[in-house]
């Protein structure tokens, strides 16, 4: 059984139908959702580059005799090796056994217990959260169009809070999405919009070479971002962000990518935990002392040959997935397992207005238009089925020939009916 839907569980499911004969085992996957979201692309959903379906696709449609269960899990029992779940439409209950188990439920952002986090900002790690995001931003416009110029000075002000990936690239397309609606607003200019990046760590990207990072801020900076490093953030409420040193925001958009950590169901597991809760592996990503226990992906804390751990990245995912399949196989069949080993390709990321900066094997970077050519062409090699490539790329085409799209579309989406039922609550 495979909790999760994510690039690593289905990785592991697709190899392992290669591996086991539907007479040797049932293979079964448990996700919430029914697609897998293509994540490194999300940036773009919100910025109205990409279209939202174009970046997922249907787990059903990525595997051919492995069962979807959709579902919620809720529990993991690993004395009685069952899993309890609730279904996401109806909320009903159901429990599952199993004899293996891969857990890659992935991770949910962290807001370090700082008050009004939670609150009063807005994450960018789903699919829901991009399309909030899109719409909020397109409402603060339609608001502001209108609004006195204190009002229009809080609705044009966009804070992102978190200097990795999902942060700088939120920045780099906010800027390219509010340059090219502008002509739709004629009462906003564009010193009326400002966005801002802060980052508690000593630069940008801290992931990436530390020129890399220095580039990144640069570039930003170049294109009118206020890139704030080295500072932290105290608390945020409805009108907006404070800062530990006491610098201010005021702010209708708060947007949070300063981390992720696993979720608390996979926390607290009774198995040994590395960062942030993690599950800690063997090399070969069996969870130590747990007989049939397999971790993968955000949820798993692998170790790496020089005694570091590998980075919960999509990359190190897909490929975690093909040798976890080929180690539980090797158990069922009696034979050895072997430990994950992998040396990255390289680390990219889009600045938008067609920049880039790229790290390729060895220590060769490169920046500016090449290198967001190579990030384009990597991930729209990696982005699953052939209907899904040639979607995205004739997004990106006609991105160069018209603007983005505005249309506020108020769905009602899960959390709109949370806050709904939440309201009924308190008028009954």
């Amino acid at each position: 059984m495979i909790l999760g839907g994510g690039f690593g569980g289905v990785a592991t499911a697709q190899r392992l139908e290669r591996l086991l004969r539907p007479s040797e085992a049932e293979i079964t996957l448990v996700s919430r959702e029914n697609y897998s979201v293509f994540t490194p692309m999300l940036p773009e959903v919100f910025s109205g580059s990409l279209e939202t379906r174009h970046v997922v696709t249907p787990i059903r449609a990525e595997l051919r005799r492995t069962r979807f269960v959709l579902g919620e899990v809720t529990g993991i029992d690993l004395g009685a090796r069952t899993v309890h779940y609730r279904h996401p439409i109806e909320g009903t209950a159901g429990e599952l056994g199993y004899e293996q188990i891969v857990i890659g439920l992935g991770a949910a952002p962290t807001t370090f217990n700082l008050p009004g986090i939670a609150d009063y900002t807005l994450p960018l790690k789903t699919l829901e959260d991009a399309e909030t995001l899109r719409n909020h931003i397109i409402s603060t416009l339609e608001l502001a169009d209108v609004a006195t110029p204190e009002e229009r000075s809080h609705l044009l002000s966009y804070v992102i809070v978190g200097g990795g990936y999902t942060g700088v690239e939120a920045a780099g397309e906010l800027v390219d999405f509010f340059k090219s609606v502008a002509h739709f607003y004629p009462t906003i200019t564009r010193a009326d919009v400002r966005v801002t990046l802060i980052e508690g760590g000593k630069r940008l990207l801290p992931e990436l070479n530390e020129k890399m990072g220095a580039y990144a801020a640069r570039n930003l900076s170049e294109r009118g971002v206020d890139v704030l490093i080295g500072t932290n953030v105290a608390s945020a409420d409805a009108d907006g962000l404070s800062l530990v040193d006491g610098r201010r925001f005021a702010s209708r958009t708060l947007v949070w990518s300063a981390g992720t950590r696993p979720s608390a169901l996979v926390a607290g597991l009774p198995v040994k935990h590395g960062r942030g809760g993690a599950i800690l592996t063997n090399p070969d990503l069996s969870v130590w002392g747990r007989e049939g226990v397999w971790a993968i992906g955000d949820a798993a804390a692998i170790p790496a040959p020089d005694g570091t751990l590998y980075p919960p990245t999509a990359q190190h995912a897909i490929r975690e997935g093909p040798v976890l399949a080929h180690n539980i196989a090797a158990t069922l069949h009696g034979r050895a397992t072997k430990p994950f080993v992998y040396a990255s390709l390289g680390m990219m990321a889009s600045l938008g207005a067609r920049r880039g900066i790229a790290e390729i094997s060895r220590g060769w970077i490169v920046t500016g238009f090449i290198a967001w050519v190579f990030w384009r062409t990597y991930y729209l090699a990696r982005l699953p089925g052939l209907d899904r490539k040639v979607r995205v790329a004739l997004d990106w085409t006609l991105g160069l020939l018209f603007p983005r799209d505005i249309a506020e579309l108020r769905v009602y989406s899960e959390r709109a009916r949370r806050e709904a039922t939440q309201e009924r609550s308190q008028e009954e």
